[in-house]
């Protein structure tokens, strides 16, 4: 019997996909300075990274983070229940549940693992999930390997979501979405989807990756903006390596949660726990971003300054009113070409193209951090200009 052979399969996967122009890469940074990285020797201003808050290179969190190492060492050696579970993590879970208002909180390594790990928890074979089309990848995986029947609703519609749970009264369900859209920067209708679920018996689970830090009351996130508590979403996920500067995820929710995933999600069981150094590292750095609202006020002031600036020149940027600000071009190639032309002019903003996003909906997605300037917001304004001319 003759099998297909694998490798080469995947080696034919990538030739069609260079042959569209759409093959990723990676790219070494070789300094990071504030908002500036050197590529390929050259000093760059980025408009690509998720640290809204300005915190990665704060020295209150690289000095609690070499101190931390200093006492633990790097690596935490074990998983949290085989031993690698310190007084570091415990105390940033404790940090974590009071900030988003919830009962209890439980760390895991990424975003990714995190979903994959509720959704497995929560959902089985005959069970509904039913989720926004534009939902992060890692709801998306955590649905599939769960077993349960998938179901994708219009982008934040929700009487598609609604639909989408009456096709199966049934079943028992559950609804995700994203918080704030990782490429459209939108947010979600989370009070309209909670009285959903509320009405449908549905449970809520809210990936909160890019709204923890940067909306609501003390930068609680989108759930705490919208006035949504424990009862109304069950169910919060939110990362660590974006407005926190560092790296990791958790998930917060009831004590009937969190004691239920230590029991059933596998990616958390399975998995070597973080650094303790760097749970000591995300407590001081949460400290900051909770109470500096000043970093969140200067948020807004330069999204506001380049939407003005945007519009004034003629670029129409998409409806956001985060620190993501996605500018639609459409065509993969064009995308680049506007990409590279940023970059000879000094700003780094990648091409965002398919299959991240959808067929001609290409873009730069520009993302701002407090560290920002207005000035610097110009230099990228007036280089957007030349490259769309």
């Amino acid at each position: 019997m003759s099998r297909p052979e694998l490798l080469a399969r995947l080696a034919q996967a990538q030739a069609e996909r260079s042959q569209a122009g759409l093959l990723r890469r990676l790219r070494r940074v070789d300094e990071a300075d504030g908002v500036h990285i050197v590529v390929a020797g050259r000093r760059l201003l980025s408009f690509a990274s998720n640290d809204y808050l300005g915190l990665a290179q704060h020295p209150r969190v690289r000095e609690a983070l070499v101190q931390a190492a200093a006492r633990w060492g790097v690596g935490a050696t074990a998983a949290h229940l085989l031993g690698g579970h310190r007084a570091g993590h415990e105390e940033l879970e404790a940090a974590l549940a009071n900030w988003t208002g919830r009962e209890r909180a439980l760390l895991f390594s990424s975003g990714y693992v995190a979903n994959i790990g509720v959704l497995g928890a929560l959902l089985g074979a005959d069970d509904l999930c039913v989720q926004d089309k534009l939902n992060h990848a890692c709801l998306i995986d955590g649905a599939r390997l769960s077993g349960a029947v998938l179901k994708r609703y219009v982008h934040n519609d929700v009487a598609s979501a609604q639909r989408q749970l009456e096709s199966a009264p049934g079943a028992a369900a559950l609804l995700a979405t994203d918080g704030v859209f990782s490429m459209d920067g939108d947010v979600a209708p989370l009070r309209e989807l909670a009285a959903l679920c509320r009405e449908q018996g549905a449970l809520l689970h809210v990936d909160d990756a890019h709204g923890l830090g940067v909306l609501g009351p003390d930068g609680a996130g989108s759930l705490a903006e919208a006035g949504l508590d424990q009862d109304a979403a069950p169910v919060l996920m939110a990362t660590l390596g974006k407005a926190l500067g560092t790296a990791g995820a958790f998930v917060a929710g009831s004590a009937a949660l969190i004691d239920g995933l230590v029991q059933f999600a596998r990616s958390h069981i399975y998995t070597t726990a973080s650094p303790p150094a760097l749970a000591a590292a995300t407590r001081v750095a949460l400290d900051i971003a909770r109470f500096e609202s000043w970093r969140r006020e200067r948020l807004r002031t330069l999204i506001a300054h380049l939407r003005h600036g945007a519009q004034q020149r003629g670029l129409h940027l998409l409806a956001s009113r985060t620190p993501i600000q996605p500018l639609l071009v459409g065509a993969s190639e064009d995308a680049l070409r506007w990409a590279n032309g940023l970059e000879a002019r000094g700003c780094y903003v990648p091409a965002i193209r398919p299959p991240t996003v959808a067929a001609g909906k290409a873009r730069l997605r520009i993302t701002l951090s407090a560290l920002h300037t207005e000035s610097q917001v110009e230099q990228l304004l007036d280089a957007l200009a030349q490259v769309a001319a």
